[in-house]
């Protein structure tokens, strides 16, 4: 079993792999490589999916964890945390959506949607780990 303190860390490295295999799908769609962009997106989703069950079962036990800085740093924080926490509710759907549609072979809707889905979730995973470096870290 994982201890308990470790899961921040093991959640923003989930993050940080999923806004890794969300670029390296973009760049082999973006070149015709579509088995490597399935694989990509596939493992991104496992990743955030991974990252939200530990999130969940953290927060459950944890709580809310305060955040310590002062000044211009916490208003940057709230600022991302707020960006993120909204943008991390609407991407949940649109991920599915996005993946049903490709699972489906609906590849025309599947494209409409992916162009908003992908820089969202970029979005969600990377200023995830900037969350976490800004609370855990800093």
């Amino acid at each position: 079993m994982i201890p308990l303190s470790v899961l921040p860390t093991v959640n923003a490295v989930l993050n940080s792999a999923s806004a890794l295999f969300l670029l390296a799908g973009y760049f082999f769609i973006r070149s015709g490589k579509i088995f490597r962009h399935k694989v990509c997106m596939l493992s991104a989703f496992l990743a955030s999916t991974f990252f939200l069950t530990f999130y969940l079962i953290y927060h459950y036990q944890v709580g809310s964890v305060s955040f310590k800085g002062q000044g211009w740093m916490r208003s940057l924080y709230f600022s991302i945390l707020i960006s993120h926490t909204i943008l991390a509710v609407v991407i949940v759907p649109m991920v599915l959506i996005t993946l049903t549609r490709a699972l489906k072979g609906n590849f025309d809707r599947h494209k409409r949607i992916a162009r908003w889905t992908l820089p969202l979730w970029l979005y969600v995973s990377v200023t995830g780990v900037v969350v976490y470096w800004m609370l855990y870290r800093l």
